[in-house]
């Protein structure tokens, strides 16, 4: 009797240093910003601005920042993507086997999909855990994905997931944990503050030249903008604005973590923090719905460096809605996102 097949289940996320040591975080900027759908640009010049400049000057400065965030358990990046995985495996069952891999350092994507080998799947679901494309992320795990199994003699039947940042149980999920803020206390503005990338990558995946016509391209999310990391941010932050029963101005999309002096898709985080404290706004309660899990940009980034900046500026508090990380209705969401 041919006996029940089970189905691979592969988590991806960024990824993170080993250590907070200088050593260990230049390795994973390194790894990371080499990554031609990263810094896009010449290769050469990739590997000298990388090697020469902001490996060697920005390990130290980062390392310090990873100290901050790091806990006995570890990153918390990797830690949380543990804890989603067993979860995920307990939620799924004996049918199911569930990994998680990183697209730059460890557990690594070949060591997670080796793992895969060895078992007569019919199928395997890749899910990178970032809610919007962008060539920069989902794109570079495919494309890492594709080469490892390149190598296969024999292949399953392979499901990626783009996205899924109109997923109900995912938006659900990010609402939820902002609603314990405004029950608790009054905000008098809300911040929707997403991953920045730089323009250039933007315009590569607008296929109908839609932001060059139009400057209301944002607006509306359909087929034409739906590869637009930009325009799906702006869905995503809408949608999770209507379930908090948001006007169009309590509410402001912007963009963070900028590298470089090029232009970044617009407006940036600081400088919309900047004008809310010179309108007199001082308390902001801030989502990071780009990230699923806490790390560096929302940690710290978020309610240190600009909680401080804003604060210097004339404001009282910006307030992080932490990301899903762990929490039981995100396990719930993956599963929906899954469709299993």
């Amino acid at each position: 009797m041919h006996s029940k097949t089970k189905t691979g289940i592969l988590l991806v996320n960024l990824g993170t240093p080993d250590s907070p040591s200088t050593a260990d975080v230049r390795k994973y900027l390194r790894e990371f910003l080499l990554d031609p759908r990263v810094i896009d640009i010449n290769p050469i010049g990739r590997f000298l601005l990388v090697n020469l400049i902001i490996a060697p000057f920005r390990s130290p400065k980062s390392a310090k920042l990873y100290k901050e965030i790091w806990s006995e358990k570890g990153s918390p990046l990797l830690f949380y993507g543990i804890e989603v995985k067993n979860l995920l495996q307990k939620e799924l069952g004996d049918d199911f086997v569930v990994e998680l891999g990183m697209r730059y350092q460890s557990p690594s994507l070949e060591e997670a999909v080796q793992k895969f080998k060895s078992h007569s799947f019919d199928k395997v679901i890749i899910l990178p855990l970032f809610p919007q494309y962008a060539s920069a992320s989902t794109g570079s795990v495919y494309e890492k994905i594709m080469k490892i199994t390149s190598k296969w003699e024999f292949f399953p039947s392979i499901e990626f997931i783009s996205d899924f940042h109109q997923n109900e149980q995912f938006l659900d999920a990010f609402a939820n944990l902002g609603k314990k803020y405004l029950k608790a206390e009054e905000y008098d503005h809300i911040l929707f503050s997403f991953h920045g990338l730089p323009e250039r990558q933007i315009q590569k995946t607008d296929c109908s030249n839609l932001c060059l016509v139009s400057k209301d391209c944002c607006e509306s999310y359909n087929e034409k903008n739906r590869f637009c990391y930009k325009a799906s941010s702006f869905e995503t932050a809408r949608q999770i604005a209507k379930r908090l029963n948001l006007k169009a101005d309590d509410y402001t999309i912007s963009f963070q973590s900028r590298l470089g002096r090029e232009e970044w898709i617009k407006p940036y985080t600081t400088d919309t923090l900047k004008d809310f404290a010179t309108r007199g706004i001082k308390k902001v309660l801030v989502f990071c719905p780009a990230f699923i899990c806490d790390c560096l940009e929302t940690v710290y980034e978020v309610s240190v460096e600009l909680n401080e900046e804003f604060r210097q500026n004339g404001g009282d508090k910006v307030q992080l809605v932490e990301g899903l990380n762990s929490n039981p209705d995100w396990i719930k969401a993956i599963r929906s996102i899954l469709q299993v």
